[in-house]
């Protein structure tokens, strides 16, 4: 992940730049994808790159590679001071809701206090698990020969809630703790998520709801999304003589995409305090919201039943 400020007025070259970098990248092996973060509201011009690749070894060889230190050169006069780099191992790409904010910040611990660090970063967590808003975080280690720097990423459901974490007290109170283990840090935000349907990370129990959560919560979205298409593009396909095969499969196309992009990020966020594996710690709350889910397929049977007819 690279971090760069762009010059003011230079942003239209930036992005045709970036664009050739990702065109470069892709070409390496072990290439698996790229994203680009343009600054949030409070990020000035700190635009945000993530290049994602199969393993470590494959990273290290585009990281020093003639190509990418030609387009580097290139870029010199783009930037109002030289990029930051993290290399982030072991993680995987998390799709969430569109408000979604993630905060990088990398450590620079000092030498021999690396288990004090870790034992800080828990206390770190549980404080964040009593935030409003807090979906979970990742640690990175450093990568020997690549990095040095101690990385943890973490997200919250909205910029709001974010910014009232990182101006809390009880952080501020965390931070003079824990300068007795690093010797400086770096935050950085991203107004966008990392690049499934659902993914919560560590410090919501290390991972996503159970199956049948995961289960009932596709078929809550899919089941009017699915009507919906019958009743509106299905019935113009057939109207239109589309063949069955053809028109099921642009019905997939259509229902996928709402899925994605639209609905269960809307299932996710209204039913977090059921799908969060740490908010939803108690019997009462699993039977509540499953009880709720429940609900809404009655509903919605109810509505289509005397829509159908």
């Amino acid at each position: 992940m690279t971090s760069q400020k762009v010059r003011a007025g230079r942003v239209d070259e930036y992005q045709r730049w970036q664009t050739r970098t990702n065109e470069a990248a892709r070409e390496f092996e072990g290439f698996e994808g790229s994203e680009v973060y343009p600054p949030g509201a409070d990020a000035e011009n700190e635009w945000v790159a993530v290049f994602r690749f199969s393993g470590i070894g494959y990273l290290t060889a585009w990281l020093e590679s003639d190509r990418r230190r030609e387009l580097l050169a290139e870029a010199q006069g783009l930037f109002e001071e030289p990029p930051t780099q993290e290399v982030l191992r072991g993680g995987a790409p998390a799709e969430q809701a569109p408000e979604t904010v993630t905060a990088v910040i990398s450590h620079v611990v000092k030498p021999g206090r690396e288990e004090g660090f870790l034992r800080w970063q828990e206390k770190v967590l549980k404080a964040q698990e009593a935030s409003p808003g807090f979906m979970g975080t990742e640690m990175f280690k450093p990568v020997e020969g690549v990095q040095e720097h101690w990385v943890v990423v973490f997200r919250f459901d909205s910029r709001e809630h974010l910014e009232d974490w990182l101006e809390s007290d009880a952080r501020r109170d965390l931070l003079e703790e824990g300068r007795a283990y690093f010797e400086s840090y770096d935050v950085r935000k991203v107004g966008s998520a990392f690049s499934g349907w659902f993914r919560f990370d560590k410090g919501a129990q290390d991972g996503a709801p159970p199956n049948w959560k995961q289960a009932m919560s596709v078929v809550l979205a899919l089941y009017p999304t699915v009507m919906v298409l019958n009743l509106t593009v299905g019935f113009e396909l057939d109207e239109l003589g589309v063949p069955g095969y053809i028109g099921l499969f642009i019905g997939n196309v259509l229902s996928v995409s709402a899925l994605t992009w639209l609905l269960m990020p809307l299932v996710n966020k209204a039913f977090a305090f059921w799908l969060v594996p740490s908010r939803a710690r108690s019997r009462r709350v699993h039977v509540a919201g499953a009880a709720l889910v429940v609900l809404c397929y009655l509903l919605f049977i109810v509505i289509f039943g005397l829509t159908a007819h």
